[in-house]
């Protein structure tokens, strides 16, 4: 079983938790929907909608996907950042909404997820994920599909209830904030190295971060996590501490404090 992180955690709970609220109380349900033509006098409901669903069955697969693909990703951006992109692909698909479908009521955390679901697969895009636990396709190729899906029932009316363009915004949002966490971080990976090339060779405090992360005790890992602890381990004996991305020296750095 694949170990659930904290934030993980916590969104499933919330959920559940107020699945069963709205069930006991449909007051909540009404009062926390996204209404996106009436968000001027409802502001709450950009971020109470995600936590609504229509049903246990919409409940059940949204929270199965964050279950499958949040707790890597929270591993690898770390819980602040991973809470960021659930809630920006929230936002997304309430802003896709308001935009191309105000008349229309939405519910669900399935913005959130997808965007989950797209940082997964920029982070691993050949990751094998199995449909209905049979059938394997990449991730990246999974999520293609759904912004083809998404796109194509949105905006061509054939998707009835379902929220297609929420999907769609959950995507894209997910997509957008990466990429500018990845802009914002180049500026600091460029002046860590001009750092290293304007200091002399660095090979005692590179063999001191090798050793660092060689005592990660890969037993207590997830599969998912160890193989990728010993590739960039591999990595930065073969070619140098240097070859690591920031993001690559962060993760090993929080597996060594984990454990």
């Amino acid at each position: 079983m694949i170990p659930l992180t904290p934030w993980v955690k916590r969104l499933i709970f919330a959920n559940a938790v107020v699945f069963m609220l709205s069930y006991v109380a449909p007051q909540v349900y009404l009062s926390g929907r996204l209404i996106p033509a009436a968000v001027l006098v409802r502001p709450w409901t950009v971020l109470t909608y995600m936590f609504l669903h229509a049903g246990l069955g919409h409940l059940f697969f949204n929270m199965l996907g964050l279950f499958f693909f949040g707790p890597r990703l929270e591993e690898r951006l770390g819980s602040t950042d991973f809470l960021r992109l659930y809630f920006w692909g929230g936002l997304g698909g309430a802003l896709f909404s308001f935009v191309f479908a105000p008349q229309f009521s939405v519910v669900g955390a399935s913005a959130a997820v997808y965007a989950v679901l797209m940082g997964f697969a920029m982070f691993w895009p050949r990751e094998r994920i199995y449909i209905y636990f049979v059938l394997p396709v990449e991730a990246w190729l999974l999520v293609a599909a759904f912004v083809v899906i998404s796109f194509v029932l949105g905006f061509g009316g054939a998707g009835g209830p379902t929220a297609h363009l929420a999907h769609l915004g959950g995507l894209v949002s997910g997509f957008a904030f990466l990429r500018l966490r990845h802009w914002k971080r180049g500026a600091a990976r460029r002046e860590f190295r001009r750092k290293v090339q304007d200091a002399s060779p660095a090979t005692v405090s590179d063999r001191t971060a090798i050793q660092r992360w060689e005592s990660i005790d890969t037993a207590m890992l997830h599969e998912l996590n160890r193989q990728e602890v010993q590739t960039l381990l591999s990595k930065a004996r073969g070619e140098g501490v240097r070859a690591l991305t920031h993001d690559e020296r962060a993760f090993l750095d929080r597996m060594t404090t984990r454990h």
